[in-house]
C-alpha cells in the first residue's frame, strides 16, 4: 500500500481511539543545582542546553528492550551517542513490555535500572504510577490524543500488524484461515506473550478483527489460535531475527516494520498485510519516575521527538507521532514516507477501555487455548 498525504489527519485522529543502591545518580542536577528528577521540561531546568550538560554530566542512558532492528533503534541509539557523547547501555532487547516493568521495580535504586521505557498500549495503562511526567520542547507537534496530558507516556510511533514468511518455505498466505492449513504445520508464531508484550497482543487483536470479532471482544482472536494450535500449526517459539534467519520461525505475526526488517538477512523473507481491517496500536514512551539518570532519560524524551528519530522510525516503516507536524513543517523525510508500507486510513485499534478489557480477556482465556 502507498502513503497517502490523507494519513496526516488520519493518524492523529487514530490515536483517540489507541489508548505507556549506592552509586545511583537520581540525584543528579543542572550546573545550577536544580534537580533533573523533578523536571516537567526542559524549561524547569534552564533550558535545553542545561538539560545537555546535566544530561552529559551522568554520561549514562540505561535502555531495554529495544532490538537493533526495531523501528531503527539501532541507528535511533547511535545518533544520541553521537550527538551527546552520552553511553547507551541497552539491556535485554528481546524483553517484552511487561519485563521493562519488572525490571525497573527489581532494580529500583540501583545505577542499572532502566531509565526510560518502550512500551505497548496495555502494559503503558496499568502501569502509570511507575512513570516521570515530562513535556519535551516541541509538546505542540505531538497531537493531543497521542500524548497523556501532563506527560506521563507519549506515544511515538505506529506500525500495521503483518504476516511475515519465508516464501522458500510456504505459499504467501492471502486471508487468516490459510494458516490452520497443512502447508503451515507447526510453523506460525508471534511475537511474545500477549498477556506480556504489544506485538503479540495486536496479533490476537488482529486475528479478532479477520475472525468475526471486534475490538469490545478479542475472543475471536483467541478462538482462531486455539485452532491453530489444534490443528498443529501453533509454534511456540518467541521469533527474534535468529530465529527467522535459521528457519526455525518460518511464519510470523509481527509489526510491519519488524518483518520488513527481516528481509536484509533472509532475501527470501516477504511481508503481507492481509485486505480489510488494518489493526495498529502506537507505543509509547516513558521515563522510570525512579531513573538513575534522570537527566539523560529527559534528554532521550527530546531526541525521540527531534526530526532525527521520528524520521528514522519513518525510515524503518513506522509512522511517527510528529508525522502531521513535521509535513507541515517541510522536515520529515519524503522518501521514507512514500516508500512506507502503512495505510493509517485504514488504520483501526482499541481504545482504553477496550485494551483493558482484551488484557483481562487475555489473561483469563490465553494459556489454555495454546496448551
Amino acid at each position: 500500500m502507498k502513503v497517502q498525504r490523507a494519513w496526516l489527519v488520519a493518524v492523529s485522529a487514530a490515536a483517540v481511539v489507541a489508548l505507556g543502591l549506592t552509586g545511583c545518580s537520581a540525584s543528579a542536577d543542572t550546573t545550577d543545582g536544580t534537580s533533573a528528577a523533578s523536571a516537567t521540561s526542559a524549561k524547569d531546568l534552564g533550558g535545553l542546553d542545561k538539560l545537555v550538560e546535566a544530561a552529559q554530566k551522568e554520561g549514562t542512558l540505561n535502555v531495554i528492550a529495544l532490538p537493533e532492528d526495531w523501528s531503527n533503534y539501532g541507528k535511533i541509539i547511535k545518533a544520541f551517542e553521537e550527538k551527546y557523547k552520552i553511553t547507551v547501555k541497552s539491556a535485554n532487547p528481546d524483553a517484552s513490555s511487561a519485563e521493562e516493568i519488572k525490571a525497573a521495580k527489581d532494580l529500583k535504586g540501583q545505577d542499572t535500572a532502566p531509565d526510560v521505557f518502550d512500551l505497548g498500549a496495555a502494559v503503558t495503562l496499568a502501569n502509570v504510577d511507575q512513570f516521570a511526567p515530562y513535556q519535551v520542547e516541541n509538546w505542540a507537534d505531538i497531537p493531543d490524543a497521542n500524548k497523556e496530558k501532563t506527560g506521563l507516556w507519549v506515544n511515538d510511533y505506529t506500525g500495521v500488524m503483518s504476516i511475515g514468511y519465508d516464501s522458500k518455505v510456504v505459499p504467501e498466505p492471502t486471508k487468516l484461515e490459510d494458516l490452520l492449513g497443512a502447508d503451515y504445520k507447526g510453523k506460525v508464531a508471534i511475537n511474545g506473550d500477549p498477556t506480556q508484550a504489544g506485538a503479540a497482543f495486536a496479533a490476537v487483536g488482529f486475528a479478532a478483527l479477520h475472525n468475526g470479532g471486534t475490538l469490545d471482544d478479542f475472543g475471536a482472536g483467541i478462538d482462531f489460535f486455539a485452532e491453530v494450535n489444534k490443528a498443529g500449526n501453533f509454534l511456540p517459539v518467541d521469533p527474534t531475527p535468529a530465529t527467522i534467519a535459521s528457519g526455525e520461525t518460518p511464519v510470523v505475526f509481527d509489526w510491519n516494520y519488524n518483518n520488513l526488517a527481516q528481509t536484509k538477512a533472509v532475501p527470501s523473507w516477504k511481508t503481507v498485510i492481509l485486505d480489510g481491517a488494518a489493526y495498529g496500536t502506537y507505543y509509547s514512551q516513558a521515563i522510570n519516575k525512579d531513573a538513575p539518570h534522570p537527566a539523560a532519560a529527559r534528554l532521550w524524551q527530546e531526541f525521540i521527538y527531534g526530526e532525527t528519530a521520528q524520521n528514522l522510525y519513518l525510515e524503518a516503516g513506522a509512522i511517527p507521532a510528529t508525522l502531521a507536524a513535521m509535513d507541515e513543517a517541510g522536515t520529515v523525510n519524503k522518501a521514507a514516507l512514500t516508500a512506507a508500507d502503512v495505510d493509517p486510513t485504514a488504520l483501526v485499534q482499541p481504545n482504553a477501555k477496550q485494551t483493558e478489557g482484551a488484557g483481562k480477556l487475555l489473561g483469563e482465556k490465553w494459556a489454555a487455548a495454546v496448551k
